[in-house]
């Protein structure tokens, strides 16, 4: 089969799109992890299917269609479901005004529910919705909910303590100490976390450059480290509000990537909003087998 595709990013964050308005393609996982790879294939840190709602496959998506036309159905590198992703709301919602299918402000369908997406400029300003604490008790208490062991440059063997997130996908949010660099992390493998998240995890490592601004990279489950990543950006500003001391006051964050700039608004209701740059670099057409 010739499928057509547009390759995508936000802040080097990349994605295979395929489109497939009336849902009569079904990707299978070996399907998606190729187009995905980077040696024999496309290459992207997912493939997101661009579909209209009401043709989805799952029920509880399709009950979204009178709410939002278009769903964004993402799956990771590995071929693996997921239930949306911050950046690609971005490049999706690009591709969709691009082809004169939607304005400058639109709703759109995720697994992880509706999210609203408006244009300002040259960004994209996405929605992302509420989250919430996996567990807010012992976070308050401690400071912290789990524990995250990582190979490290510096040889430094002990865990980190860390923040469990849920914002519609799951995080865990590091704060390093000051004496670990950054950037001499390894993240070839993934993080072990403590307790064991039953869909796994992504893991956001964190450092703090000043007030409302830090830098993170992260290793993304299903995927490996990437150049960015949109919910783990606002899980990140997430985690420096709670360790500033005031989770819930509105506020602004601007978190540097290895890909670029993302600015992450905190608003009442522990409801959050991203904001970045969406790009697409070319359209083709590749053989599906």
């Amino acid at each position: 089969m010739n499928l057509p595709f547009t390759k995508g990013h936000g802040t080097e964050n990349d994605f295979v799109l395929v489109p497939d308005l009336d849902g009569e393609l079904e990707l299978t996982p070996t399907q998606v992890a190729l187009l995905a790879d980077r040696q024999a294939g496309i290459g992207g840190d997912g493939v997101i299917r661009i579909v209209r709602t009401a043709a989805a496959a799952e029920e509880d998506v399709r009950a979204l269609a009178d709410r939002a036309e278009w769903f964004m159905d993402y799956r990771n590198a590995d071929g693996s479901l997921a239930q949306m992703c911050g950046n690609g709301t971005r490049v999706f919602a690009t591709w969709l005004r691009r082809e004169g299918l939607v304005g400058e402000e639109l709703t759109i369908a995720t697994r992880a529910g509706i999210r609203r997406i408006r244009f300002e400029g040259d960004e994209v300003v996405t929605h992302m919705g509420t989250w919430r604490f996996v567990d807010e008790a012992k976070a308050q208490a401690q400071g912290f909910d789990s524990l995250v062991h990582v190979e490290e440059a510096e040889d430094i063997t002990e865990p980190y303590s860390a923040l469990s997130l849920d914002l519609g996908n799951p995080h865990t949010v590091v704060a390093l100490p000051e004496n670990v660099n950054l950037n001499g992390l390894r993240l070839r493998q993934p993080p072990k976390v403590n307790p064991v998240p039953p869909e796994g995890s992504n893991v956001e490592f964190v450092r703090v450059l000043g007030p409302g601004h830090v830098s993170m990279r992260v290793h993304e489950r299903g995927v490996g480290e990437t150049r960015s990543c949109g919910t783990g950006v606002c899980a990140a500003a997430i985690g420096l509000a709670f360790w500033s001391g005031d989770v819930d006051a509105p506020g602004q964050v601007q978190v540097e990537v290895p890909g670029g700039t993302l600015r992450v608004r905190l608003l009442p209701g522990r409801e959050v909003e991203l904001a970045g740059p969406a790009v697409l670099v070319a359209d083709g057409t590749t053989t599906l087998v």
